[in-house]
């Protein structure tokens, strides 16, 4: 997620300058061959045009909205999730070991390991899941574009392994256990609710802490479910895919438009300015490049936000919240080995 209040100049050209100097050696190409080889017939009326481009703004403009629709549940869903794991902790802290049943003579070593094992779970959950909506999906392709690889290359996710990231938090055998599984999220939470059964069981938290903290878990489950479901579903590729061949239609249209209406005024410039006023048709590559870039940008950014998880500046920056999250529980253990909080890149958190 960009950190800053805007892109500057510089950044949104180096998103996208290798489409900008296409476009100008493209409108440089069809005005030389207007103006230099005569080619007349390379030119259509400018009202056409002007429709066809109204309808691509339309299908843009709704690729657009679509995205940010996607983008914005995604963070409610993550900033669900912050709330969850702090009510969670609490909950952790003050239901386990029950305070009014003495019969469990539970030593204070004891209660803060079984506490530990609980939140650092919740914290393997938290790892899991991030990892799960990182993972590369068929129509995920931004990675592609070198120059989305520019903002892209510090995902952490994409450097660590889930295994060894999991080692942190979990036991051995526990940790043998759920990587075995599909979803290993999923995994995570139905041992931790084996777990609150089993405290429940020895009397170590009363019946209706317990019903509490699963209470927590259901939540999870359904912030897991959410995220799945945008991750797993893609925006419609037909309005996609349509909208990606519109804009290029229209690009590459936009020179053969403009020439005719540059030349007539070329032509009335040089009764004026003889020798001088023809050559103001070269204004067609600014001309040109400058429309096609506004709708081939507005596009690719509706095409980069379609998938909230992929690791673009645009995206949820769900890396940094989850070592937020879990710099928050550790605090709350007591621990005093920190992780850093994760590091912004090109001024995007990842």
């Amino acid at each position: 997620m960009l950190t800053k209040s805007r892109y500057s100049v510089f950044e949104v050209a180096r998103w996208t300058h290798r489409e900008i100097l296409g476009f100008l050696g493209y409108g440089a190409l069809c005005t030389a061959l207007h103006a230099v080889l005569g080619w007349e017939f390379l030119q259509i009326p400018w009202t056409p045009l002007a429709v066809v481009g109204t309808a691509v703004a339309f299908i843009v403009g709704f690729q657009n909205n679509a995205a940010y629709g996607r983008i914005w549940e995604a963070r409610k869903i993550w900033g669900g999730i912050v709330n969850a794991s702090r009510s969670f902790a609490m909950r952790v802290q003050d239901c386990v070991v029950d305070p009014e049943a003495a019969e469990t003579n539970a030593a204070p070593s004891t209660i803060r390991q079984e506490r530990r094992i609980l939140i650092h779970r919740h914290l393997a959950w938290l790892t899991a899941l991030r990892h799960t909506m990182r993972s590369p999906r068929p129509w995920e392709v931004n990675d592609r574009a070198r120059t989305n690889r520019v903002w892209m290359r510090c995902v952490p996710e994409k450097h660590q392994d889930l295994p060894t990231e999991l080692a942190r938090t979990l036991g051995p055998a526990e940790l043998e256990s759920v990587v075995q599984r599909n979803n290993v999220p999923a995994a995570i939470l139905f041992e931790q609710s084996r777990h609150l059964r089993e405290l429940k069981e020895r009397g170590w938290i009363w019946e209706f802490a317990f019903l509490e903290l699963q209470g927590v878990l259901q939540q999870l489950f359904e912030f897991q479910g959410k995220s799945e479901r945008i991750k797993n579903f893609p925006y419609p590729r037909q309005y996609a895919t349509l909208s990606f061949y519109f804009v290029w239609v229209f690009v590459l249209l936009v020179p053969f438009a403009a020439i005719p209406q540059f030349w007539k005024v070329s032509e009335e410039l040089e009764v004026t300015w003889p020798g001088w006023g023809r050559h103001f048709v070269w204004a067609v590559v600014p001309f040109s490049a400058t429309m096609s870039w506004i709708f081939h940008t507005m596009e690719r950014i509706g095409r980069v936000g379609e998938n909230p998880f992929e690791g673009t500046p645009n995206d949820v920056p769900i890396s940094t919240i989850a070592r937020g999250i879990e710099i928050d529980l550790r605090q709350v253990l007591g621990e005093t080995e920190m992780p850093e909080p994760i590091p912004g890149t090109n001024n995007v958190q990842m």
